[in-house]
C-alpha cells in the first residue's frame, strides 16, 4: 500500500519529451527573431527596445510553461505568484533604467574643451579674440529649414555654402535626436555631437566645415539626410 501511495504523483507535474522539444524550438525562434531585427537594423530606437522586451516576456512564458511547469500542480500556485512578482520587480528596474539612459544620453556624451570653445564662438558670433581670428562666421547668411515629421526628413539633401545655417524643426510630439555621421559610426560636426529637438522647437547649427556630411535620427536608423558645404 505504501508503494502505491508513493507513485501517485500526478503526471502533470513532470515534463514529457514533447514538452521540452516544443519549449526548445520556441526558445530558438524567440531568440533568432530579435537577433535578426537588431543585426540587420530592421527597426531601431525605442521600437527595438520594446520588441526585445516583448520577446523576453515570451521567453519567460516558454520557460514557465514548458520547462518549469509552474501552475500545473494541484497544490496552491504560490511558486508561480512569487515568480511573477519577482519578474515584475525586475521589469520595473529594467524599464526605468532604459528610460533614464534614453533621456540622459545627450548629457553623458563626453565633449572636449575644443568642442565647447568652437561651439561657443559660433553661438556668440565672436570673430576674433585678442586680435586673432577664431574662425567664427561673420555677416548674414542663408538659413535652410529641415523638417522632422514621423520617419521623414524634408528636404533630405541641402546644397549650402560655408557659414550658412541649417535649422532643424520638429513637428512631432516626441523629441528627435539628430546625430551626425552614420548610425554605426556617429561623429561630431561644428562641436555638436547630438541635437535634441523637442516638439515645435527648432535647433540651428552653423555650417563651418566643408564637404558632404550625413546626419540621422538617433531613434530611427533609416531616417537620414545630408548636406554639402562648399566655399563662398
Amino acid at each position: 500500500m505504501s508503494n502505491a501511495k508513493h507513485n501517485t504523483t500526478p503526471k502533470a507535474e513532470h515534463g514529457a519529451t514533447p514538452s521540452y522539444v516544443t519549449g526548445f524550438i520556441l526558445s530558438l525562434i524567440f531568440t533568432i527573431i530579435p537577433y535578426y531585427l537588431v543585426a540587420n537594423h530592421v527597426i531601431a530606437g525605442m521600437a527595438i527596445l520594446v520588441t526585445i522586451l516583448g520577446f523576453a516576456l515570451l521567453q519567460m512564458a516558454v520557460q514557465i510553461i514548458f520547462f518549469l511547469h509552474l501552475g500545473r500542480q494541484k497544490s496552491p500556485n504560490w511558486q508561480l505568484f512569487f515568480f511573477i512578482s519577482t519578474f515584475g520587480i525586475i521589469l520595473v528596474v529594467v524599464v526605468a533604467s532604459i528610460w533614464i539612459m534614453h533621456h540622459l544620453h545627450h548629457n553623458m556624451t563626453p565633449v572636449t574643451t575644443a568642442d565647447v570653445a568652437k561651439r561657443l564662438v559660433e553661438n556668440e558670433g565672436i570673430p576674433q579674440i585678442d586680435g586673432k581670428k577664431t574662425g567664427a562666421c561673420e555677416g548674414v547668411h542663408t538659413t535652410y529649414k529641415v523638417t522632422l515629421k514621423g520617419n521623414t526628413i524634408t528636404p533630405s539633401h541641402i546644397d549650402a555654402h560655408l557659414c550658412d545655417r541649417i535649422s532643424f524643426i520638429n513637428e512631432d510630439k516626441d523629441a528627435h535626436y539628430i546625430m551626425f555621421g552614420s548610425f554605426e559610426q556617429p561623429r561630431q560636426y561644428g562641436g555638436e555631437d547630438m541635437l535634441t529637438i523637442t516638439n515645435r522647437r527648432a535647433k540651428t547649427i552653423v555650417l563651418n566645415e566643408l564637404g558632404t556630411h550625413h546626419f540621422h535620427d538617433h531613434m530611427n536608423a533609416r531616417t537620414t539626410g545630408d548636406f554639402a558645404v562648399t566655399p563662398n
